[in-house]
């Protein structure tokens, strides 16, 4: 009791009386209790060890009061002759700290924790295997708990001591600003970890919300966008094989200009290509754009790649269309029996020429889809297979209706009207007229086969809209049955796109007498004897 009495009658002088500073609060110690002692309330706390006190500076020395300040004439009892050296430890025998320095952060010798006098709290960590870090123990929002908070890897370059002192006055003023420091570390490190993710993370993520089904404008729930086996053709074959390894973040857009140019001049496959270019650019501009939506955050808004790209080479239009002579030799190439390609193949490519419509758009019919086939026949494409996503009536010639009940005859009222090489249940392949047209490594191609130059099948609805023209159809009329938006009436007006909403007519009607021509056309074609009176082939042996 007479300790803990004694020990605070010294500190009320201090706080309320001495009012020491750095330099006197020693010597205004060593007073006081020299007072206290001549007085025998207290005992000289220079003989007890549980007083701390800071050492003095070698060069002052303490005087003695004048007499008059002691009135009892007690002897005055402190040393004025000799100032010890401070101790290298505390009263509880733990390390007095010391001003850090560069070569004491860089030392990998002596205790793990060297604390810093300057910064309360402030250490650093030494190992023997790794860089020396630092760290700061700070009190936990709303406990009385410490712990250490990382704040960087020693380094006397780049992080120092004084930039760890600065890092430390920083983490303070956040601290005294109410924040949770801890909190905000761990949100953080999520999004870290989130936003380091490579560019094939991010594709699978993508491809499969595109995939998701959502309700569309017909009420039926179909993928949420509809061409994502292209889009996932591209992150396979153009995206993947560069950037599928990189953080989706680290990816800038010199690295998307470089790879554009290497595929443009050949040095990425082989092969120059500005579509390829144009597809890899158009598949990482849409993931760019869904993982920077709010509510994701998988890359830091800064992280463009896709801006201030160079414009691309403009892609010239396709005008390849097939003359009367070609349509000729194509047609009765097509009826010859020694062909290395099946008959339903053929059936197809003719069927296409004969009704304007889209490849993938007819080789899925289904025999419920065809109606009225004795009389005003017209096929009706459901808006799944329709690229514009609207119903297509599009009405059946005679030469398209000689054509189909060949083709029902062999598919012998199956599901499917052109049915494929594996099976009568499922459909031709879209790529099955491609292949027959250009061939493939082991068979040669109808256009090689017959003389012709290549051709797509894409191409035979501009060879029938070429027909009609000539004919003296206008272009509105050839857009309908092409299944075009067309912006100008018969008379040449213009019509607003909104007046698409309102009118759903399939124009089934008048389409019917400018395919009846076509199919007039066609017929004088076949059947016109060619100069030779024999096709040319050139089959291989």
């Amino acid at each position: 009791m007479a300790g803990r009495a004694y020990g605070k009658t010294v500190w009320s002088y201090l706080r309320h009386q001495a009012k020491p500073t750095e330099t006197n609060k020693p010597l205004q110690i060593r007073r006081f209790c020299a007072y206290a002692a001549a007085d025998g309330s207290a005992k000289s706390p220079i003989s007890r060890p549980g007083l701390r006190s800071s050492p003095l500076p070698r060069t002052r020395r303490p005087t003695a009061r004048p007499d008059d300040s002691n009135p009892s004439g007690a002897e005055i009892m402190f040393e004025t002759t000799t100032i010890p050296a401070a101790d290298a430890t505390d009263a509880r025998g733990r390390a007095r700290r010391k001003v850090l320095t560069n070569r004491d952060c860089a030392s990998k010798s002596g205790k793990p924790k060297a604390y810093d006098a300057k910064c309360d709290g402030l250490y650093v960590r030494r190992t023997t295997t790794g860089p020396n870090t630092f760290s700061a123990l700070v009190r936990v929002k709303g406990t009385r708990q410490k712990r250490p908070y990382w704040l960087g890897c020693f380094d006397a370059e780049t992080f120092n001591v004084d930039h760890a002192r600065s890092a430390y006055y920083a983490l303070m003023a956040r601290i005294d600003a109410g924040e949770n420091v801890f909190a905000t570390a761990r949100r953080d490190k999520r999004v870290k970890t989130k936003q380091g993710r490579t560019v094939d993370d991010l594709a699978i993520e993508y491809l499969d919300y595109i995939r998701e089904p959502v309700k569309k404008k017909d009420g039926k729930m179909r993928a949420r966008i509809e061409s994502h086996k292209i889009i996932e053709g591209y992150f396979r074959n153009l995206v993947s094989p560069r950037f599928g390894r990189m953080t989706a973040s680290d990816l800038t857009n010199d690295d998307v200009a470089t790879l554009a140019c290497d595929m443009m001049s050949g040095k990425y496959n082989g092969k120059p290509s500005v579509s390829s270019a144009r597809h890899m650019r158009t598949a990482l501009s849409g993931l760019y754009r869904w993982a920077r939506e709010a509510g994701r955050g998988y890359v830091i808004k800064t992280c463009q790649p896709m801006v201030d790209l160079p414009s691309l080479p403009a892609e010239h239009p396709r005008t390849r269309a097939l003359t009367p002579e070609e349509i000729r030799i194509l047609w009765q190439g097509l009826e010859r029996d020694d062909l290395p390609w099946d008959r339903m193949t053929c059936l197809a490519i003719k069927f296409g020429l004969a009704t304007m419509l889209r490849s993938w758009e007819f080789l899925a019919i289904h025999h419920d889809e065809l109606h009225d086939l004795d009389g005003k026949a017209f096929i009706r494409v459901p808006v799944v297979r329709v690229k514009k996503r609207r119903i297509i009536e599009q009405p059946l010639n005679s030469l398209a209706l000689d054509i189909l009940r060949e083709a029902m005859k062999k598919s012998n009222q199956r599901e499917f009207v052109f049915f494929g090489r594996f099976g009568a249940e499922a459909p031709l392949a879209r790529k099955g007229m491609a292949e027959a047209l250009r061939g493939t490594k082991k068979t040669p191609g109808l256009c090689a086969l017959l003389g012709l130059k290549p051709f797509t099948p894409h191409d035979l609805r501009r060879t029938a809209a070429t027909l009609l023209g000539n004919a003296g159809f206008g272009d509105g009329i050839i857009g309908r049955c092409l299944d075009h938006h067309t912006t100008r009436d018969r008379d040449g007006t213009d019509v607003s796109r909104v007046t698409g909403v309102y009118n759903q007519s399939t124009y089934r009607e008048a389409k019917r007498p400018v395919l009846d021509a076509l199919a007039v056309r066609l017929r004088e074609i076949i059947s016109e004897p060619d100069g030779a009176g024999q096709l040319a082939f050139a089959f291989a042996a």
